[in-house]
C-alpha cells in the first residue's frame, strides 16, 4: 500500500511482518518494522490522507497501527464483539476493512463467512450487521457512501443498502446461464476482487477478476467490465493476481472518473484503456515478457556496432506496427519517478533463447532493457503435436545455443533437436528457399586408457584409421522432387547425392518396430516461403537418427563470415559446413580427429567386421572426382553436395571398393544398447557409464563436467566431445612461418586440436571450388574441461577473428557477386638454417582447472596459472578492460577472478555468488568493459561489472522512484448538506486511537526498527559519522520541505495575480454603469 504523493510503501509479508519503506531516496530502504506474534495478517487498509493503518487478521480482530512511528495502538476491534450476540460460531477471518466515503467514523468490516459489520469507531459498537448467504472476498462502496457492493464465492455479486440490511437491494449473477423458473443460478469460479467506481456524467463501472463458469475458468483468466447495461470481458493471456483502477480523484467521497486499470498478472502486467471504444491496452513501454516463454540461453555483447540497435529496432518494428493498430492511441498512464542522469555510452545487445524456439533481441545500453526484435525459429519446421527434443523434453524447438558475428549480421541458432539454423540479416522482404544438410556422425565409442605423459609429443599428421563418421547433405529443392537417399561412407568425410555415380544409397526410413534411421528429429518446410525483414534463415543443418540412436547434443557453434564457414561440436564429435556452397566439409567423432597422434590408447569395446577407410583414402577419391566437391548451387539439373577434405602425408595405395561400406555394419559397444545420456543444457558433458562404472552425476541440479585433475578418471568417460571452437588465422603447426585460416577444437578431455582451412581464392572461384579441411596433428592438452581459446599478438593486443562487413544480399544483383575482401596480412620471413622462427603469437587457452599461454608457433607454454584447485571453473572470457585484456573467471565456489594477460597476475579475487542453481552457470557471461549478465532466476537478468569506473557512477545510473505533484483540494461539504447533517461528523483519528486508547499488548507485535531513515540512524550512530549522516537527512529533508513550500509560494502568487487580472477586468466592465443597470 504507498502513502499517496509521500513517497512510502507499505509491504505485507508471508511471515506476518510490516515494512514502511522510504521511497524518496534512489535505492529504498526499510524506515520501521511491525512483526505480529500471535495473530495472522489476512487484510489491510490505509484510509487517503490518514496515519492509522487498519490490520486484520485471521481470528477475526482489527488492529490499528500508527504510520509515522509504527506502533501498535490501544485501540481493538474484537470479533466478538462485533457479530451479534445470538450467533454461535466464528465469523471467520477479516477479509475487507473500509472507511465510510463521507463519514470516517464508520469502518465497514467484511468476515470471511459471509457476515459484514459497519462498526462505530466513536461509540466502539456495531451500528448494522449485515448477513450474506455466501462466503464474502472483496467488498467496495459507491461514493455517495449509501451503498456497497460484495463479491461472493459463487461467482454472484450482492448490493447492499445502509437503510435496509435485512436483505440485499440487488443480486447480480455477471456470467451464470440463465436458469429456469425456480431455479438457482448455476455456481461460478469466486469473485476474487471487485471495485465500484463512480463517474459524474455517465453510469458507474464495475470491474471485478473471476466469476466465470466453470467449464471456462481454468482456459481463460478475465476481468470483466460492466458499465450501464453493457458487459465486456477482457481474457488475459496468464492468470490474473491482482488489479487496481487509477482515478483522476483521489478523493473517495467524490465520482473517481477512472481512466484505466492495471491489471497484475502472472507473467505480465497489463493496462486497460477504459476511455477509448473496446477497451484497447496501452503499450507497455516495460519489458514484462522476459519469462513469456521459460529462457534458455543468454547472450551478452556489450560493444556493438552502431548501427546494429537501430537496424534491430527497424525490422522489429514491422511486426510492433502491426500491434500498434490494437493498442491505445493514448500515452502511458503510469508517469511516477524519473530517470538517473547515468547510463552506458556502449551499444549493447543481450539475446534471450527461449523452451519455444524463440529468440529475442534486448536493448541494454539503458538501465531498462528494451525489446527490438523477436525472432521464431518453430517457423523453419513443421508442426508435429508428439515432437520432442533430443533429451525427451516437450519444447523441441528449445534454444540451447545462439552465436552472433556482429559484423556481417550473421545468425548461428542451435536447438534441441540436434539442428543449426543460419540466418543472414537483411532489411528487405523476400521469398526463398530454405536449405537443408543431414548430418550424420557415426563412430564406435571406444575406451580410452590414461595416457602415459600429459603432453605427449605431436607426431606428423598420418592417415587416419578409425575415422567411421558419415554424413548426408540434401537440399530442399531434391527433397521436394524426390525420396530422400541418403549416401554414406565409413569415412571422416562423406557425400550425399543422387545417381549412380553416389555409392551406396540407403533411404531415409523409420522402421515398423519404431526404429529411426537416418531422418532427422524435426522435418523442415518445403518449397519456397515468405521471409520478412530481419534475420532470414539461409541454412539448416541436421544431425539425423542413426539406427534407432538419437543425434547428440549439440554444445558448441562458431561462425566466420570471411571464411564463409559454420563449425558446431558436439558431444561426441565436430561439423564443418561450407555455408556459401551449401556443403559439409567434414563431420567426425571426436577421437577421430586426432589420427595416430591420439594421446589415448583406446581399446575397442567390440570388434570391427569390415577395417573402416582413413582419410586419406577419401581425399584421394574425391580429388579424382572433382564433380563430386561441387557444390548444390553449381549445377541446376542435378544435387551434387561433396565433401572436401585434404590428404595426409600417407602414399599407401588406396583401394575404391572401401567406399562401399553399409554404416548398418558398423558394430557398436556393447554398452551402448542400454546406456542412459543425461544432458546439461550448459556446455555440459554427457557422460557414459560403461560395463557397470560409476558415471557422474548430470542432474539438472547440479551443475558437472569433467571437472576430474588427473587423467585417471579418463577410464570413466565413454565419449569425448567438443567443448568450444575458435576460427582464427594462426600458425597451425611448430615449423611454420606464416599464419592460415584454421579452426581450434577444445573437447572435454582438456585436448586442443587445430584443423587447417585451405580457401580457394576469392571471387567466383569461391563459390565454384571446395574448400579442404585437414587435421594438423597439432594437440595441446591442459586439465579439465576447455572453456575458451583466444589470441594475442606479440604486443598482448586481442586478436579478433577475420569478417567480413555486413551487406544485403538481396539488394545485390544474381548475377553480380561481390568479392571478398582479402584475409589478414600475413607475416612472412625466410628463415636460414641459423636462425629460428620468433614467436609472433600467443594463444589463451582456459580448462575447468587452469590456464595457459602458448607461444606461436613454438607452441612453447610462456605462463601458466592454477585457476581453481578444489573447485572448478565455470565461466572464462578474455575481456577488453581500459585499453588493455585480462582473462575473467567465474569459479563455481563463487569467486570471481580476473588475471592480466598474458603473464596471468591476478588484478581480482571476489567472493560473489556460489554456483547453487545450473540456471546461473548456464547463463554466465563476460563482455567488453569489463561487464558481464546472467540469469538469477526465472524472470530476471542480473548485469555485474568488474571495472571500478563504472561501478561509481552506478549511483548516478539509478533513478528516483518519488515525485511530489500536487494533490487535489478536498471536497467541499455544501452548505445545505452541513446544515441538516447530511454529511457525516468529524473524526479526530489522533485522540482516538493516541495515548487515549490505552497501552497495546506487547504479545501481539514487536516493533523493529530500520535502518534506512532517522530512526536507523538514531539507533546505530554512536559516532561523529553517524550524527554527520543523521544531519545530512535532515538537512535533505528540510531542503525538500523548502522546494515544496517555494512550490506552493509560486502557486499562490500566481493564483492572486489571476485573481487581481479578473477583478480588474470586472471592474473595468461594470465602472461606468448605474446601480439601476445591473
Amino acid at each position: 500500500m504507498f502513502l499517496v504523493n509521500e513517497g512510502a510503501l507499505v509491504s505485507v509479508c508471508a511471515d506476518d511482518s510490516l515494512h514502511l519503506w522510504n521511497l524518496r531516496q534512489k535505492r529504498p530502504a526499510i524506515l520501521h518494522s511491525l512483526k505480529f506474534n500471535r495473530e495472522r495478517i489476512t487484510n489491510c487498509t490505509l484510509p487517503f490522507q490518514s496515519k492509522w493503518l487498519y490490520i486484520g487478521t485471521e481470528r477475526g480482530n482489527v488492529h490499528v497501527v500508527n504510520i509515522e512511528s509504527f506502533v501498535l495502538s490501544g485501540y481493538v476491534i474484537n470479533w466478538n464483539k462485533a457479530i451479534e450476540l445470538s450467533r454461535k460460531t466464528h465469523p471467520g477471518p477479516v477479509v475487507h476493512l473500509s472507511d465510510n466515503p463521507i463519514d470516517a467514523n464508520k469502518l465497514l468490516i467484511g468476515f470471511e463467512t459471509g457476515a459484514v459489520v459497519l462498526w462505530d469507531l466513536t461509540t466502539k459498537m456495531a451500528e448494522q450487521r449485515f448477513n450474506c448467504s455466501q462466503p464474502v472476498r472483496c467488498v467496495s462502496w459507491h461514493h455517495e457512501g449509501k451503498q456497497f457492493i460484495v463479491s461472493h464465492t459463487d461467482g454472484t455479486l450482492t448490493m447492499w443498502n445502509l437503510k435496509n440490511a435485512a436483505k440485499p437491494a440487488n443480486i447480480i449473477s455477471p456470467h451464470a446461464k440463465v436458469p429456469v423458473k425456480g431455479l438457482k443460478p448455476e455456481p461460478c469460479t469466486p469473485v476474487l476482487k471487485v471495485e465500484w467506481r463512480s463517474v459524474k456524467n455517465g453510469d458507474p463501472f464495475i470491474l471485478f477478476s473471476g466469476g466465470l463458469p466453470y467449464d471456462k475458468a481454468n482456459s481463460t483468466p478475465s476481468i470483466t467490465i460492466m458499465q450501464g447495461k453493457t458487459t465486456t470481458v477482457l481474457e488475459m493471456e496468464h492468470t490474473v493476481i491482482d488489479f487496481l483502477c487509477l482515478c483522476d480523484n483521489p478523493w473517495p467521497s467524490n465520482p473517481q472518473e477512472p481512466y484505466a486499470v492495471v491489471v497484475l498478472l502472472e507473467s505480465d502486467l497489463v493496462v486497460v484503456d477504459l476511455t477509448s471504444q473496446g477497451y484497447p491496452c496501452f503499450e507497455n513501454p516495460y519489458p514484462m515478457d522476459l519469462h513469456e516463454s521459460p529462457v534458455t540461453c543468454v547472450q551478452y555483447y556489450a560493444d556493438c556496432p552502431s548501427d546494429l540497435i537501430p537496424h534491430l529496432y527497424s525490422a522489429g518494428a514491422n511486426s510492433l506496427n502491426r500491434k500498434k493498430q490494437l493498442y491505445s492511441k493514448k500515452n502511458w498512464p503510469v508517469k511516477g519517478g524519473g530517470w538517473g542522469s547515468g547510463g552506458s555510452s556502449e551499444q549493447e545487445i543481450v539475446i534471450t533463447g527461449h523452451a519455444d524456439g524463440t529468440i529475442k533481441f534486448w536493448d541494454a545500453s539503458r538501465v531498462m532493457l528494451q525489446v527490438l526484435y523477436k525472432l521464431k525459429t518453430a517457423k523453419v519446421f513443421e508442426k508435429k503435436k508428439q515432437a520432442r527434443s533430443l533429451d525427451g523434453d516437450e519444447e523441441p524447438f528449445a534454444i540451447q545455443m545462439v552465436k552472433l558475428c556482429q559484423e556481417s549480421r550473421l545468425l548461428a541458432v542451435a536447438g534441441a533437436s540436434g539442428h543449426v539454423i543460419l540466418y543472414r540479416f537483411s532489411r528487405l522482404e523476400v521469398t526463398t528457399e530454405l536449405s537443408v544438410l543431414e548430418i550424420a556422425i557415426v563412430y564406435e565409442p571406444e575406451e580410452p586408457d590414461t595416457p602415459e605423459a600429459e603432453t605427449p609429443p605431436p607426431p606428423p599428421p598420418t592417415p587416419l584409421k578409425r575415422n567411421t563418421s558419415t554424413v548426408s547433405a540434401s537440399s530442399v529443392a531434391s527433397a521436394m522432387s524426390a525420396p530422400s537417399l541418403v549416401t554414406q561412407t565409413t569415412s571422416g568425410g562423406a557425400t550425399a547425392g543422387s545417381g549412380p555415380a553416389s555409392g551406396n544409397q540407403v533411404t531415409s526410413t523409420s522402421s515398423g518396430d519404431g526404429i529411426r534411421d537416418n531422418v532427422p528429429n524435426l522435418k523442415v518446410k518445403g518449397g519456397a516461403h515468405k521471409r520478412s525483414s530481419g534475420f532470414q534463415a539461409d541454412l539448416c543443418c541436421q544431425l539425423v537418427w542413426v539406427d534407432g540412436e538419437a543425434p547428440s547434443t549439440i554444445t558448441a557453434v562458431e561462425i566466420n563470415s570471411c571464411y564463409g564457414l559454420l563449425a558446431f561440436g558436439t558431444v561426441s564429435g565436430l561439423v564443418i559446413v561450407d555455408y556459401l556452397q551449401k556443403t559439409c566439409l567434414l563431420n567426425m567423432g571426436t577421437p577421430d580427429l586426432y589420427g595416430s597422434a591420439d594421446p589415448y590408447t583406446r581399446t575397442p569395446r567390440s570388434p570391427k567386421k569390415s577395417k573402416p577407410q582413413g582419410l586419406g583414402d577419401i581425399v584421394e577419391q574425391y580429388m579424382a572426382d572433382p564433380e563430386r566437391c561441387k557444390s548444390p548451387t553449381s549445377s541446376s539439373g542435378e544435387q551434387q553436395n561433396g565433401v572436401c577434405v585434404s590428404p595426409t602425408s600417407s602414399n599407401n595405395a588406396r583401394k575404391q571398393g572401401r567406399n562401399n561400406h553399409d554404416p548398418a555394419q558398423l558394430k557398436r559397444s556393447k554398452s551402448q544398447g542400454s546406456r542412459k545420456l543425461i544432458s546439461c543444457k550448459a556446455q555440459s558433458v554427457c557422460s557414459e557409464s560403461g560395463n557397470g562404472g560409476p558415471g557422474e552425476d548430470r542432474s539438472e541440479g547440479s551443475f558437472t563436467r569433467s571437472r576430474s585433475s588427473s587423467m585417471s578418471s579418463l577410464e570413466k568417460e565413454a565419449r569425448e566431445g567438443v567443448q568450444c571452437l575458435t576460427f582464427a588465422e594462426s600458425y597451425t603447426r611448430k615449423t611454420e612461418s606464416v599464419t592460415s585460416p584454421c579452426v581450434w577444437v577444445g573437447t572435454t578431455l582438456g585436448s586442443v586440436l587445430v584443423i587447417v582451412i585451405n580457401l580457394p581464392p576469392p571471387g567466383e572461384q569461391r563459390y565454384t571450388q571446395p574448400v579442404i579441411v585437414t587435421p594438423s596433428g597439432t594437440i595441446l592438452r591442459l586439465k579439465g574441461s576447455t572453456l575458451l581459446m583466444e589470441f594475442l599478438d606479440c604486443n598482448g593486443s586481442l586478436i579478433t577473428p577475420p569478417h567480413e562487413p555486413w551487406k544485403d544480399i538481396n539488394r545485390e544483383t544474381k548475377d553480380v557477386r561481390e568479392k571478398r575482401p582479402p584475409l589478414l596480412q600475413r607475416s612472412r620471413m625466410s628463415p636460414s638454417s641459423s636462425t629460428e622462427i620468433a614467436d609472433r603469437q600467443f594463444v589463451i587457452i582456459s580448462s575447468e582447472k587452469e590456464a595457459k599461454v602458448i607461444s606461436l608457433p613454438s607452441q612453447t607454454c610462456a605462463y601458466r596459472v592454477k585457476v581453481a584447485e578444489s573447485s572448478y571453473v565455470v565461466r572464462a572470457d578474455v575481456i577488453s578492460l581500459h585499453n588493455s585484456v585480462c582473462l575473467a573467471c567465474y569459479v563455481a565456489n563463487g569467486h570471481i577472478m580476473a588475471f592480466s594477460l598474458p603473464s596471468f597476475r591476478v588484478l581480482l579475487d571476489h567472493d560473489y555468488l556460489p554456483l547453487t542453481d545450473l540456471r546461473i552457470g548456464r547463463t554466465f557471461q563476460f563482455s567488453s568493459h569489463g561487464k558481464g549478465v546472467y540469469q538469477a532466476s526465472p524472470t530476471e537478468l542480473q548485469r555485474i561489472t568488474i571495472c571500478s569506473e563504472a561501478s561509481e557512477n552506478l549511483h548516478d545510473m539509478l533513478g528516483d522512484l518519488f515525485l511530489p505533484v500536487n494533490t487535489p483540494e478536498a471536497p467541499t461539504k455544501g452548505f445545505f448538506r452541513g446544515l441538516f447533517g447530511g454529511g457525516g461528523s468529524q473524526l479526530d483519528r489522533e485522540n482516538l486511537f493516541g495515548e487515549s486508547s490505552g497501552r497495546p499488548s506487547r504479545s501481539i507485535a514487536r516493533h523493529i526498527p530500520g535502518t534506512g531513515g532517522l530512526e536507523g540512524v538514531k539507533a546505530n550512530s554512536s559516532s561523529a559519522a553517524g550524527e554527520l549522516y543523521k544531519a545530512r537527512i535532515a538537512l535533505h529533508e528540510r531542503g525538500e520541505k523548502l522546494s515544496e513550500l517555494e512550490e506552493r509560494t509560486a502557486q499562490m502568487m500566481a493564483n492572486a495575480e489571476n485573481f487581481s487580472t479578473g477583478s480588474h477586468q470586472l471592474m473595468q466592465k461594470y465602472k461606468d454603469k448605474k446601480w439601476y443597470q445591473f
